[in-house]
């Protein structure tokens, strides 16, 4: 059928006359069908007369040629290259799949269409004696498949249409991991409905139920740490059988006293265990199910027209990237990585001083609505507390950077059920991101000290303010055009003219040869050859959160402007500091101490005015939290803690509004 018509103008008669077509196919067998619209999406079963309003009034999707939604059959090749006929879709939501027999064919890799063959995919390892100990031993995919089969099928309890016994563990575990619910409670829990309804296929305690689950699931490994995080207890047999650390000959094992004993218990406790997800699994699975395998290729296929940056494939790094690795860029299935972390407190006591630090990757293959979605995010491991790991980071990314290194290598064996094939599967870790302390730890770049800034690197001119304690970094006008007025002004600036280049980026080549005659022990033992994780020509190898950044310094600008006593930055510190550099002498704090308000300081009136207009600011459900609920109109003061995309809509939008009339016109 000729589809030219849907690029055609939607009052032409060539484009009438193919949607007349495309609805005599798509209401060939029905009464209802789900309309293509921009507005319905797929989603929302319309009529006849109201789909063609729709597509009157809205551009048919450009995109949709291969109308396998409503009734077409598309044409494939067999092994042979003769065509046949591979796929009749016509959706009948009364004969739709079950969803919980859809999700074993998907754990599985399972063709949809052949819903008898056994797991395809040989090497995706679903070993359920690492998730669960005591389970019983050397269970097959194809075993596990067939009893996951027929857990989906069999009815919770007679006459139940509604619910599996798989389903309903499923939702049940889905309740338990929302709500935070103990292993206790959910076996209470079952115990209660087991006695309650006699006749139902109910397991009597959450490890029943959990050794059904997991078989959709991966696993995961337990690695003991040294307690003092100088090594892993992993990589070789020797390592993994030694009962002390090889650096501080500390013991592996907990005992009564603490850690570091050697009490001859009858079950020896770990004193410190990192709980590592293997990767390889993981992006296999990306590939099993038909949908997530299509959205794989986004990144290559997906035009951009305007040349606006929307997703990391439009920036220059990516494109230099697949110039410098062609091999890698040819198959768009390819995983590119971000490497994410950061600690925080598991138990919300803010007073608890513990810090866990879990490792993200995120795959940007996908399209931008899909990969920052939080499902979309693999956990790499979690690295446990108390303490943060700081430097000693390197020690526990042993396991994920040997996987890393051998994506990249060697690749792994994978099926793509999108194109039923099996192919290659390599990835590439292209940068991380982190917030400014964690840059230190994952790139091994001082962020302490005069030369802190990444930018300017060495070619940095460090200044320390005596009196607030800090270092101070005044280069910035070196970004500026060589004809920018700011270059020449001295007043508002440091009192000098900046007339410097700017710094020069290193590469990462320089960066290696810079560090070639230093001797660095990561985690405090001697660094292992060949174990070098950075990339050596990547133009952009760290990221910063900006948002976390953006909250910093939206918080030190408003309580700034407000001249908060407390949080305020323009203290007596500050106005010493620009004595001793001899700048701006008009603010500068006489004898006693006392300074005059600087002109962006808000007196009470135009600090009341300012602080009126964020509380009254009403804002869109959904678009940011009510923040007038921080405001104190009483005593002149923003409460409370403001979150991430708060402090950026708050600096975007709404902090230009409403200083206004709070400040004076200079």
């Amino acid at each position: 059928m000729d589809k030219s018509w849907i690029t055609q103008p939607r009052n032409s008669s060539e484009y009438l006359q193919g949607l007349n077509g495309f609805l005599d196919l798509a209401f060939k067998n029905r009464l209802n069908a789900k309309c293509p619209c921009k507005n319905c999406g797929f989603k929302t079963p319309q009529s006849r007369s109201v789909m063609y309003d729709h597509l009157r009034v809205t551009p048919f999707p450009v995109g949709y040629t291969s109308w396998c939604y409503h009734g077409e059959v598309a044409i494939g090749e067999n092994n042979n290259g003769s065509p046949i006929n591979r796929l009749n879709v016509v959706h009948d939501t009364t004969n739709a799949e079950d969803p919980i027999q859809k999700l074993i064919k998907d754990a599985f890799g399972v063709d949809r269409n052949h819903p008898n063959e056994v797991p395809i995919v040989s090497n995706v390892d679903i070993e359920i004696e690492d998730v669960m100990p005591n389970t019983p031993p050397e269970r097959t995919e194809a075993k596990e498949f067939y009893e996951l089969a027929k857990d989906g099928e069999q009815p919770l309890y007679e006459g139940c249409t509604k619910y599996s016994k798989l389903a309903f563990l499923v939702k049940l575990y889905h309740i338990k991991c929302l709500c935070g619910m103990s292993d206790k409670a959910i076996t209470m829990i079952l115990q209660l409905l087991q006695d309650a309804f006699e006749h139902a296929k109910i397991p009597s305690s959450f490890y029943e139920a959990k050794k059904t689950i997991t078989k959709l699931g991966l696993n995961y490994e337990k690695i003991l740490v040294c307690p003092n995080d100088c090594m892993l207890y992993w990589g070789n047999r020797e390592d993994e059988e030694r009962e002390t650390c090889k650096v501080c000959h500390t013991s592996k094992w907990k005992s009564k006293h603490g850690v570091g004993g050697n009490d001859n218990t009858l079950k020896k406790i770990p004193a410190k265990v990192l709980r590592y997800f293997p990767l390889k699994p993981r992006l296999q699975r990306l590939f099993l199910s038909s949908k997530t395998s299509e959205d794989m290729r986004w990144h290559a296929f997906s035009s951009n027209n305007d040349g606006m940056m929307r997703h990391p494939r439009d920036s220059e790094a990516w494109k230099r990237f697949d110039l410098t690795h062609p091999w890698f860029a040819t198959d768009a299935r390819n995983v590119r990585l971000a490497l994410a972390t950061d600690g925080f407190n598991p138990f919300g006591v803010m007073s608890s001083n513990y810090s866990v630090w879990p490792v993200i990757l995120i795959p940007y293959n996908t399209p931008p609505w899909v990969c920052m979605k939080q499902t979309s995010f693999i956990l790499s491991m979690i690295i446990p507390g108390k303490k943060a790991p700081g430097n000693n980071i390197d020690v526990y990314l042993q396991p994920l950077i040997k996987e890393l290194q051998e994506l990249w290598v060697n690749g792994v064996d994978a099926y793509d059920s999108f194109k039923r094939e099996m192919f290659k599967l390599h990835a590439a870790l292209m940068w991380t991101i982190s917030d400014f302390p964690g840059l230190g730890n994952l790139s091994g770049w001082n962020t302490y000290s005069g030369y802190a800034c990444p930018s300017c690197n060495e070619d940095s001119i460090p200044c320390r303010l005596g009196d607030s304690k800090k270092w101070c970094f005044m280069g910035h006008r070196r970004f500026l055009d060589r004809r920018h007025r700011f270059r020449l002004n001295r007043i508002r600036f440091n009192g000098e003219q900046e007339m410097r280049n700017p710094p020069k980026t290193l590469s990462g080549l320089e960066i290696l040869e810079k560090l070639r005659d230093i001797n660095v022990t990561f985690g405090r033992r001697p660094k292992q050859k060949g174990s070098a994780k950075r990339k050596r020509d990547n133009c952009l190898r760290h990221n910063l959160d900006m948002m976390h950044i953006e909250k910093n310094v939206c918080d030190n600008v408003i309580f700034t402007l407000l001249n908060d006593s407390a949080k305020s930055k323009d203290n007596v510190n500050a106005r010493k500091d620009l004595k001793r550099m001899r700048i701006r002498p008009e603010l500068w704090p006489n004898e006693s101490g006392k300074y005059p308000l600087a002109v962006y300081a808000m007196t009470n009136r135009g600090r009341k005015a300012f602080l009126g207009t964020l509380k009254n600011i009403t804002m869109p459900d959904g678009y940011s939290s009510n923040i007038s609920r921080c405001i104190d109109l009483d005593n002149g003061k923003l409460n409370g803690m403001l979150k991430s995309h708060d402090c950026h809509i708050l600096m975007e939008q709404l902090l230009p509004l409403a200083m206004r009339t709070s400040l004076p016109d200079e």
